[in-house]
């Protein structure tokens, strides 16, 4: 017997990449003396180390061209004093410069008309705004993020998962689901994208308090994550009036400017609304400051490529008549409705089984999930 020849059993991953390697793959123990080994082994290693290292640079270069940082306009001309303004009034990047009116960047403290008027045709130069062709919308399309639910039959009815660069909405009466996927979307999105996650962090903004972090323990476990790194990727704000709601999302540019979010959730969206506002005498109030909100929310979904997923409650319909099966409407009226990208009814099924329905998308198809 040669004693320089070993017989060695590798774990699954390191044996099916040697095995491939050497076409030797309905192998299960491999005889190589000590020196090949070695050299084996560490070839091996080492590209699997390239590949991933390969990958990160790719998915960095392409969150780089997701945004231009606000401060490439000091290359343009502008006055760094005028664009630590910018900073402060929750401006973090030329695209969401651009998604500003006139009207409201004057009205920052210590920006004139002329000042505006040359920051944005600096802005201009660095991002555009303008017409593109059919071809390159969908090519920029391409870097839409589907990020999965957890369940199969959700996945396949929503055409992959939640996307981003989308507001989401899911109403339905209370128990009927909506929360427990927030917590799931808190898991799924930081799963990589091979595994259909968005490889990103997560912001929660909770208007009712029913964010649970030990929920979050178990979802985790599910996936194979670690709950306590899951755990310090959220980062959580209840909120407990509609203007510090909205100053939740004036703050949230900052960070997303500077970290990987991948999807922002709003647990409700309406809640404060209807209780800050009663009457119909402030309804058209309310829904003006909804309406600011909800574009804030789109500005912030587009600007940095991450998926909104909102509740919403419902009320009851008085004019649904007593042949409608399920009298209920989402609240918000007609200004959220137009407002959500995607629209997702949810409600209680037999026993424990929750059912969700596409109820407005405008690339999928009318249907529903049973049992998610």
């Amino acid at each position: 017997m040669d004693t320089n020849r070993f017989s060695f059993f590798f774990p699954d991953d390191l044996l099916f990449g040697l095995a491939r390697n050497h076409r030797a793959e309905s192998l299960l123990v491999f005889v190589f003396s000590d020196d090949v080994l070695i050299g084996l082994v560490r070839n091996y290693r080492a590209e699997e180390a390239s590949q991933m290292q390969l990958v990160e640079r790719e998915e960095m270069d392409e969150d780089d061209d997701l945004f231009e940082a606000i401060d490439k306009l000091i290359a343009q001309g502008i006055n760094a004093g005028d664009v630590k303004k910018l900073q402060d009034a929750g401006i973090h990047t030329c695209n969401g410069l651009m998604m500003h009116t006139k009207k409201n960047l004057t009205g920052i403290k210590g920006l004139s008309e002329a000042k505006v008027d040359k920051i944005c045709e600096a802005a201009e130069k660095i991002v555009n705004f303008g017409y593109m062709t059919g071809s390159d919308a969908l090519l920029k399309r391409k870097s839409v993020v589907k990020i999965t639910t957890g369940c199969q039959a959700l996945d396949d009815l929503l055409g992959g998962g939640i996307e981003t660069s989308a507001i989401t909405e899911a109403f339905g009466e209370f128990r009927s689901g909506k929360t427990q996927l927030a917590h799931t979307l808190c898991v799924t999105t930081q799963l990589p994208t091979n595994m259909k996650g968005g490889n990103g962090k997560v912001a929660y903004i909770d208007t009712e308090g029913t964010f649970r972090p030990d929920r979050i323990v178990p979802i985790a476990e599910r996936f194979g994550m670690d709950p306590g790194a899951v755990l310090d990727n959220i980062i959580y704000a209840r909120a407990y009036t509609y203007e510090h709601q909205y100053n939740l999302l004036l703050g949230l540019a900052a960070k997303m400017s500077e970290e990987p979010f991948r999807i922002l959730i709003v647990d409700s969206v309406i809640a404060l609304f209807r209780v800050d506002f009663t009457g119909r005498g402030e309804l058209a109030d309310r829904q003006q400051k909804l309406a600011q909100m909800l574009s804030r929310l789109i500005k912030i979904a587009e600007e940095f490529n991450v998926a909104v997923y909102m509740t919403n409650q419902v009320i009851a319909d008085p004019g649904g008549g007593m042949f409608i099966s399920d009298p209920k409407k989402p609240a918000g009226g007609h200004v959220l409705a137009h407002a959500a990208t995607i629209r997702l009814s949810f409600r209680k099924g037999k026993g424990e089984q929750r059912v969700c329905k596409v109820f407005d998308a405008p690339n999928l198809r009318e249907a529903e999930a049973i049992s998610f």
